[in-house]
């Protein structure tokens, strides 16, 4: 239903209205950035209701509600997301037509809002999204961040780290609620009082330094069902403001050393951590949020609720990897020392509460924090991880007596290190993977111990995207031909409704019109990059696409090293017929991880090379993205003819940009990796192009060795060839030295590291063979058509609000709410 403020003639009126008051103003002297906020604040003042309404039907009904902690949320643009699943696109649109404005131009005035990085924000974005969608009560934890990761450029091939001010002119779908802030308490010494009458200990924290948590609250619209859930965002303010009499009582340096620690805890997302200061940052940033969030859940809980031991009933808390799982230790100092509850009371409540979601294999990723700074920083959750850790180890030794190897691999506080995994599977009552392979592999590699001893808790949810923002917003000729094709729109909100499409797929027409939308997606992608990388670029091209962070397990480097073996074969024999091809890239590399911003530099040389050299007829062409983010993504997968997804075997958790691909019918060209292994599943092997060494394998050569990288060098002369071009000066005008540590990286042990640690050259022939059966297969267009119809028809397990039904079934139990309005 069509709330009536989007009646056209209302609609107008709000918006003239809104020109007026916030800019003195009439709509014909107004900049496209102010056009934005006007329409926005009306679009926001109908969410309002809804929400309203919403928080009233939750007091009302008292459902249980899951608070999903995360460090990230990468959102995207909010007003066209919002206004589809308010099912209000079309009309404002249209009302916006005859005032002579465009939609789509107003929402390029929206920024990204920096609140993210890579996968791990984009899946909690997505999650909320079809919790309100399904109508279940939650609430997304995170912070505030003033600048994000950063605004990526690029220069003279180069990333450039700049400060992502998204704020600059304000963010009008936020709400800033004070009367809900809470002190976040960091440092000092903890001093213990004893009641000799009761015989209570108590724990107070002194001579520590805090800031306040002031939340920002931000509107999660369902589809077409009124609910509006809430993302909390945290920022950080001083508790001592700046006072003139400050200045006479000698507070000064007191005043702005609090400013300083407020600003520098939400100015960045993952501050680099190669240094003590930034690891401590980080610790600080996770456990600002964390209190902060739990602090306000528990006080809402206690508005409703006089029992603390029921709070299972009506809440649970889901960790969005190991960032927030300081959440187990700050709940049990929070219902020890605030409640005044006994441990073992605590305890069970705690872990009825906490469920932790692993997102990675790699080692490296699963926190750990030095012992010396975690306890100084958090001196009382310090001293109850010592507690759970404690009782722990004690309970490894019942169950296996004598085994101190269990014991060292187990115990939270081990070699100087609290681990911050360990702390959540011990206290989390469910502990879940992200695809099928991963949480096997969890089970029998990476924390088989705990599996053999808490069975139970583990299970796997396979992770999933929202087809209203990558398929409605994102691809709209798509969606209206899903919706025609299928007779109708409930695949919005039901995608496995999309294998309906499989009638379709000997239809010629329907072939015809629906390789004919994904020109059109290829010409809309071309434009962007000639207006933001100035290359021309073919839009019957093969558009093969590698969009994610950059990480060498992700294997960027396997793909540019396969286009320098492309170019080399197209020079050395320009009579072989050669299907033109575009080779998309985007990714950010962090900041302080120098071997992935080589990569990129790489990919900019070879860019700078191949488009360049006119003898090879544009039959080759190389683009990287700058600045890759949810709002070009959406334009990126909608082009796409090919999905790389080459990550090494055994090493990414799940992957969502390869459901993403598949829903807009692109084939993954990819390894048996992740969520690869479900998509190839459920569209078939022959609808996709599997290469490269098995998990099994990889696990295998890890274990065992018997993989040396200097025998494909030797034997392969292609190979020889294109990994000699990295020190050759071919791609660095003359300079040998530039990739040097690329080079070294493939072929020799690099301090503690394998030569060639992601088996790029042991995959690559089997890369290069399979990228020559792709094009066989383009070249085929019936064929192509069908495999990329396929594809889409066969995504309907990919939807996140399959995962996050799964999550509700088998994990939270929490209660449906419909909103009447």
């Amino acid at each position: 239903m069509i709330n009536p403020r989007f009646e056209k003639k209302a609609f107008k009126k709000e918006v003239e209205q809104n020109v007026k008051q916030l800019f003195r103003k009439t709509v014909d002297e107004v900049s496209q950035q102010e056009l934005y906020q006007a329409v926005s604040y009306v679009v926001k003042d109908a969410i309002i209701d809804d929400w309203i309404a919403t928080q009233k039907q939750y007091e009302k009904d008292d459902p249980k509600i899951v608070y999903y902690m995360s460090m990230e949320f990468l959102l995207g643009r909010a007003l066209g997301n919002n206004l589809i699943n308010m099912t209000a696109y079309k009309e404002v649109k249209e009302a916006l037509e005859e005032m002579g404005l465009n939609l789509n131009e107003l929402e390029d005035q929206e920024p990204d809002p920096a609140l993210g990085n890579g996968g791990l924000g984009r899946l909690a974005a997505c999650f909320l999204d079809s919790l309100a969608s399904l109508g279940y009560a939650a609430y997304g934890c995170g912070i505030r961040y003033r600048y994000g990761m950063f605004k990526q450029k690029i220069k003279d091939g180069y990333q450039e780290e700049k400060p992502d001010n998204w704020l600059k002119n304000g963010n009008p779908f936020e709400l800033r609620r004070p009367e809900y802030a809470k002190e976040v308490r960091f440092g000092g010494n903890i001093r213990v009082e004893y009641d000799d009458k009761t015989g209570d200990i108590r724990f107070k924290q002194e001579n520590y330094e805090s800031v306040l948590a002031v939340p920002y609250d931000y509107p999660i619209v369902g589809y077409d069902n009124h609910i509006v859930n809430t993302l909390r965002i945290w920022d950080a303010e001083p508790i001592v403001d700046f006072q003139l009499d400050s200045f006479d009582r000698g507070d000064y340096h007191k005043a702005v050393e609090q400013q300083n620690l407020a600003k520098t805890i939400v100015e960045v997302l993952y501050p680099n951590d190669n240094h003590y200061a930034g690891k401590e940052l980080r610790l600080k940033q996770q456990y600002f949020f964390v209190s902060a969030s739990l602090q306000a859940a528990l006080e809402k809980y206690k508005k409703n609720h006089d029992d603390i031991h029921k709070l299972p009933e009506k809440m649970t808390i889901q960790m969005n990897d190991t960032h927030p799982t300081v959440a187990v230790a700050e709940l049990m100092r929070l219902l020890l020392d605030e409640e005044g509850l006994g441990w073992d009371e605590a305890w069970e409540i705690t872990t009825k509460t906490c469920a932790y979601t692993n997102h990675t294999i790699m080692a490296e990723a699963l926190e750990k924090w030095p012992i010396d700074l975690f306890s100084r920083l958090l001196p009382r959750v310090y001293q109850i991880i010592q507690e759970i850790d404690r009782r722990f180890v004690a309970k490894i030794r019942e169950m296996y007596p004598g085994n101190e190897e269990k014991v060292a691999k187990m115990q939270i506080l081990r070699d100087g290190q609290v681990k911050m995994a360990h702390l959540a599977i011990v206290a989390g009552y469910s502990v879940n993977g992200v695809a099928r392979l991963h949480t096997e592999i969890l089970k029998k590699q990476e924390l088989r111990d705990f599996y053999e001893m808490m069975p139970q808790k583990f299970n796997n949810k396979t992770n999933g995207i929202t087809q209203r923002r990558f398929l409605m917003h994102g691809n709209p000729l798509l969606a209206d031909w899903v919706t025609d094709k299928l007779g109708t729109k409930d695949w919005i909100t039901d995608l496995s409704l999309m294998s309906g499409l499989k009638k379709w797929v000997d239809d010629e027409e329907a072939l015809k019109e629906f390789m004919s939308i994904k020109y059109e997606n290829k010409v809309r992608l071309a434009k962007y990059i000639k207006e933001h990388n100035g290359i021309e670029v073919d839009p019957r091209s093969i558009f093969d696409v590698q969009v994610k962070r950059l990480h060498e397990y992700k294997r960027q480097l396997l793909n540019i090293l396969h286009v320098m073996y492309l170019y080399n074969e197209i020079k050395e024999h320009p009579e072989i017929s050669f299907y033109p091809r575009t080779f998309i890239f985007g990714a950010k590399a962090s900041a302080g991880y120098i071997r992935a911003k080589q990569i990129i530099k790489l990919i900019n040389s070879v860019a700078d090379v191949v488009n360049n050299d006119r003898s090879i007829n544009g039959k080759l062409k190389v683009v990287f993205i700058e600045d890759y983010r949810v709002s070009n993504a959406e334009i990126i997968f909608a082009a796409a003819d090919v999905s790389e997804q080459i990550s090494t075997a055994s090493k990414e958790a799940s992957g969502t940009g390869n459901m993403k691909f598949m829903l807009n019918g692109a084939p993954t060209l990819g390894t048996m990796d992740g969520a690869n292994v479900e998509i190839v599943e459920e569209v078939g092997a022959e609808n996709a192009f599997i290469f490269g060494l098995s998990s099994d394998e990889v696990i295998n050569y890890e274990n065992n060795g018997g993989y040396n990288p200097m025998d494909i060098y030797n034997s392969d002369a292609d190979i020889r060839r294109v990994v000699n071009q990295l020190v050759d000066g071919t791609y660095s005008q003359g300079d040998k030295e530039m990739y040097r540590d690329l080079y070294n990286s493939l072929l020799t042990v690099q301090g503690g590291s394998k030569a060639d640690t992601y088996f790029i050259l042991k995959d690559f022939r089997s890369y290069a063979d399979t990228q020559k059966k792709v094009e066989e297969a383009y070249r085929d267009k019936d064929r192509w058509a069908k495999m990329a119809l396929l594809n889409t028809a066969s995504c309907g397990k990919f939807s996140s609000d399959r995962t996050i039904q799964e999550y509700v079934d088998d994990i939270w139990h929490l209660d449906k709410v419909t909103v009447e309005v």
